[in-house]
């Protein structure tokens, strides 16, 4: 993988004008300054440069994120709206969502549907929600709920599954050390 590349460009989406396209686990760790990476010390041109982007920036309203899809984590949903307003700076973040989208589809898309046409809108009716927003957030907490479970079945089989391990790693230290499994 190219960590650092990757780190690079994530860090100039600060740029005036920029638009990068990332997936959710792109730069992590890396800091987004609004109007690019700070110039090194000693370069006064590039400084005020820097700094005329950099107010550009902030004129504009910051680092802008759009999502493109929720994610089955919350979590994730957050790290994502956490790229922008940071330090104090301006920015904003918003999610485009479809009924289409695995989430949607998986968990709670058709009620969700199912308002729309009782409401009498059509598919292509833009809805800002607060009932869609819960909804979403809903079968995020149903998704978190079944990983939580399967990971906790899964501790569970390897509990009795070491278990059996002990038994057989015995018997065979026994055999080993000579013992009679006879009696």
């Amino acid at each position: 993988k190219e960590h650092t590349k990757e780190a690079g460009i994530i860090a100039q989406a600060g740029e005036p004008d920029a638009v990068t396209v990332a997936t959710n686990m792109a730069g992590r760790g890396v800091d987004i300054v609004l109007g690019g990476k700070e110039p090194a010390n000693g370069d006064e041109a590039a400084w005020r440069q820097w700094q005329e982007k950099h107010q550009r920036v902030v004129e504009l309203g910051g680092l802008q994120v759009i999502g493109t899809e929720r994610h089955e984590a919350r979590r994730i949903d957050n790290q994502l709206r956490g790229r922008s307003g940071r330090q104090g700076d301006p920015g904003g973040s918003r999610f485009y969502v479809s009924l289409e989208d695995d989430i949607m589809r998986r968990f709670g898309g058709e009620r969700i549907k199912g308002l729309m046409d009782w409401a009498g809108m059509d598919e292509n009716t833009p809805i800002e929600n607060v009932l869609v927003s819960k909804s979403i957030e809903n079968a995020q907490k149903r998704v978190e709920g079944y990983h939580f479970d399967t990971r906790k079945h899964l501790v569970e089989y390897d509990d009795v599954v070491n278990k059996h391990r002990e038994i057989i790693y015995g018997e065979r230290r026994k055999i080993l050390a000579g013992a009679d499994l006879r009696s």
